[in-house]
């Protein structure tokens, strides 16, 4: 008896998911980084673009589906069609037969490739068909035309409005597009969760408009550097989004607290919201994010100057907010000490701080964090420059947990500090720019700490450094001897940055550097000295190299004037520079690090200009 045919699998049968979820975590594939302008997530380009093309005649339609593995329930296909890498592959799994093509379909047109011309005309070519054996208009689920960003106009992407089933859709950077263009898209689709039109400086409450009558399910929104939009947009979009969970809204400097404040009352599952720039926010909408996000995980107001004391000051003493771990509050120059410890009791388990250019903060601030314990992760302190020695050896004892800190430009720090800042065991990357005291004695602490592995020196067990990142430029006491050790005992380290060290203004060296940003000056280039990637390994080969040339010769390396290592520390110098000039280095692979701080000095922007 032949056996019964599976029911074919309609493409309506398989809708994708939704990103929504009661839940404040991220789900593991959820595009959580919609609003930050990165290369195009699509993974193909179109299917084929009609059934009617496919050359597989009944006879062998009939073989096909007869044996195993088209018997397998139309989950288990689309399951191991989802394991395919290639799409190639599953273009050619919707040549072998109609069910499979009806399960592999979707998985190919979810999120089409975009990414140059050819790519575009033929995903504009199929979903305009009327005559296709599938509807790709409606298979089109993720939409990401940053590709081609400049490059794109209204009249590009108006065949693409018949896609009205678009959950994510990225439009970053593409500034010739206005709100005709957007609308176009935008308009008749009740699918859409994530918006992403960061740099379009043509759009206008027009499109937010749109966005209020049709997007319901709206989860994402980045509006970053939309300068014409204003509250009555954004106050629409609250009243008739409430799913709302990350919003970023930088630089869209017409922005009041009324839509802050009508976003925190309507919304109240928002996980993440940035107002960088936002010059005209105050008090009020701080507090209102705050006391109405009980889901609230991520709170940036970098450079929202009018915010005082008032807007932590103001909230209830009675309530804590445990979802809050991220807090940015850098350039709020107005904040005091007392903003700080209100913060810190009221967010007892913030992970991030940063607290840079609040330069009013002082030691019994630091020692407000230090309550945090070991939920402090991430510290910037840069340009708090009445930060003294006691209470970072205080936050080092309390919270040892920490991996990142900066310290820039904090000038009252000696080697005490950072002594016992190399003590902390997950330490990945310290800022220490223009910490101008600090001397050979700690950067032999951050050469010795026993955060990674330990190795034998000198006859001793001595720990290798598990650092990354270290930002040491305008420390003009360090010597060229003791990088050395640090570099032979950090084989983890992709940045280092030495800018205005003298010892390191040295064409031998400074050939190993980076380029400086086009638009330093004269001077700055003459003092920027930054090595990053290979360029590090480059400097420890080409140091341990000489090392062991001039070792062997009984001389040294390092010329007279560069700098003396304290007399207590000579033997175990000795030993260190030995056994780097004499073993291999530990030189590791030339992988090149992106360095999202092109200027250097650390990574928030503290920057190494003289």
């Amino acid at each position: 008896m032949s056996r019964s045919r599976p029911p074919l699998r309609t493409p309506r049968d398989h809708v994708s998911e939704s990103s929504s979820s009661s839940s404040p975590e991220r789900a593991a594939d959820d595009d959580t980084d919609f609003f930050t302008a990165q290369a195009n997530d699509s993974q193909s380009s179109i299917g084929v673009s009609t059934f009617r093309d496919m050359t597989v005649s009944p006879s062998m339609e009939r073989d096909v589906c007869l044996s195993p593995i088209c018997m397998l329930p139309a989950e288990l296909l689309i399951a191991i069609f989802a394991k395919l890498g290639s799409t190639a592959d599953l273009r050619n799994c919707m040549l072998v037969s109609k069910t499979w093509a009806m399960n592999s379909v979707d998985l190919l047109w979810h999120r089409p490739l975009c990414n140059n011309w050819k790519h575009l005309h033929n995903v504009v070519h199929s979903v305009r068909k009327t005559d296709g054996y599938f509807a790709y208009h409606e298979l089109v689920k993720r939409l990401n035309l940053s590709g081609l960003s400049d490059q794109i106009s209204d009249g590009t992407i108006h065949p693409l409005s018949g896609c009205k089933r678009v959950e994510r859709l990225t439009l970053t950077n593409c500034i010739k597009l206005s709100d005709s263009g957007v609308t176009d898209l935008l308009d008749g689709n009740r699918s859409l969760l994530a918006l992403d039109i960061s740099g379009l400086e043509l759009i206008t409450d027009h499109t937010l408009n749109t966005v209020a009558a049709n997007c319901k399910r709206l989860q994402g929104l980045n509006i970053t550097g939309c300068r014409q939009v204003t509250d009555q947009s954004l106050i629409a979009v609250s009243e008739n989004c409430r799913h709302i969970k990350r919003l970023k809204f930088n630089e869209c400097s017409q922005l009041t607290n009324d839509s802050i404040v009508s976003l925190a009352r309507n919304c109240p599952q928002i996980l993440e919201i940035d107002l960088h720039k936002c010059s005209l926010i105050t008090d009020i909408s701080v507090t209102s994010l705050i006391a109405n996000g009980s889901h609230l995980r991520e709170l940036r107001l970098a450079h929202c100057e009018l915010i005082t004391d008032e807007a932590f000051l103001a909230l209830p003493n009675d309530r804590t907010f445990d979802s809050l771990r991220i807090l940015d509050l850098t350039a709020c120059d107005q904040l005091t000490d007392s903003a700080v410890q209100k913060a810190i009791n009221s967010a007892p388990r913030l992970r991030n701080l940063v607290l840079a250019k609040c330069r009013r903060i002082t030691d019994r601030a630091v020692l407000a964090i230090t309550k945090l314990g070991k939920n402090l992760h991430y510290v910037h302190l840069g340009h708090c420059a009445a930060i003294t020695d006691k209470a970072v050896i205080q936050l080092v004892k309390t919270c040892n947990r920490i991996r990142y800190i900066d310290l820039a430009c904090c000038h009252r720090l000696t080697d005490a500090s950072v002594q016992q800042l190399a003590a902390l065991p997950k330490l990945r990357r310290i800022g220490l720019v223009k910490c101008q005291a600090i001397t050979d004695r700690s950067i032999l602490a951050l050469a010795t700490a026993r955060g990674g592995h330990s190795s034998s020196v000198s006859g001793g067990s001595m720990g290798t450094s598990s650092l990354e990142r270290v930002h040491l430029s305008y420390c003009v006491n360090l010597t060229l001897q003791g990088i050395h050790i640090l570099l032979n005992n950090c084989p983890s380290l992709t940045h280092l940055s030495l800018t205005g060290v003298q010892a390191f203004l040295r064409e031998d060296l400074t050939s190993f550097c980076r380029e400086a940003p086009p638009e330093f000056t004269d001077h700055q280039r003459e003092v920027f000295c930054v090595f990053s990637g290979p360029g590090v390994n480059r400097l420890r080969n080409y140091l341990n190299q000489e090392a062991l040339r001039f070792f062997t010769a009984d001389t040294f390396i390092y010329e007279e004037g560069d700098g003396d290592i304290v007399e207590d520390d000579q033997q175990e110098v000795a030993g260190l520079l030995g056994a780097a000039a004499l073993g291999d280095g530990r030189a590791e692979a030339d992988g090149e690090d992106v360095d999202e701080d092109f200027l250097d000095g650390s990574e928030n922007g503290v920057e190494e200009r003289s």
